[in-house]
């Protein structure tokens, strides 16, 4: 694989709100409604949102194959005092899933929040997301369900753990 994986400045949300254009719909399909993706989209990743993020704490990292965007992660605190760091996000284009650029860049954040201190990786997964095969074959179980309002919609999740 010819990648490179950097973390993201606030130049670079036009290429994080296009990778999310590409990836969101996808991903989702299956688990939520038209409605509530497209309401989601809004909320997370128009520019301002992606800029308000960072503000906030959140890292971005982009992956490139071949100098080409095909995917990002972001992370940030949780528990600063437990240690506990969360993956915010992670996603591919998904004609380059299953090809280990998502163990690449779940790895790769497991190691840069390590090396801030973290002492466990949380991330959230829908309840329905195949997905969540993926993060128990990371190495992540899961450790309690949530229900998160998002407006009037609910994201029910799984907040899976892996102690690093």
């Amino acid at each position: 694989m010819n990648y490179t994986l950097r973390e993201a400045r606030l130049s670079d949300i036009p290429t994080i709100n296009l990778l999310a254009e590409k990836i969101w719909e996808p991903t989702y399909r299956e688990v939520l409604t038209k409605e509530q993706i497209d309401y989601m989209f809004e909320v997370i990743y128009t520019p301002e949102a992606l800029q308000q993020q960072m503000q906030e704490g959140q890292t971005f990292l982009l992956l490139f194959e071949d100098e080409q965007a095909i995917g990002f992660a972001a992370f940030s605190v949780k528990d600063l005092q437990e240690k506990v760091y969360k993956l915010n996000k992670i996603y591919l284009l998904p004609n380059k899933q299953g090809k280990g650029f998502g163990k690449l860049m779940i790895t790769s954040v497991e190691e840069k929040v390590k090396a801030l201190g973290a002492a466990v990786l949380d991330l959230n997964v829908n309840r329905y997301n195949k997905a969540k095969q993926f993060y128990e074959n990371c190495g992540y179980q899961e450790h309690m369900q949530e229900d998160i309002p998002i407006g009037p919609y609910w994201m029910n999740d799984y907040v899976m753990r892996k102690v690093l």
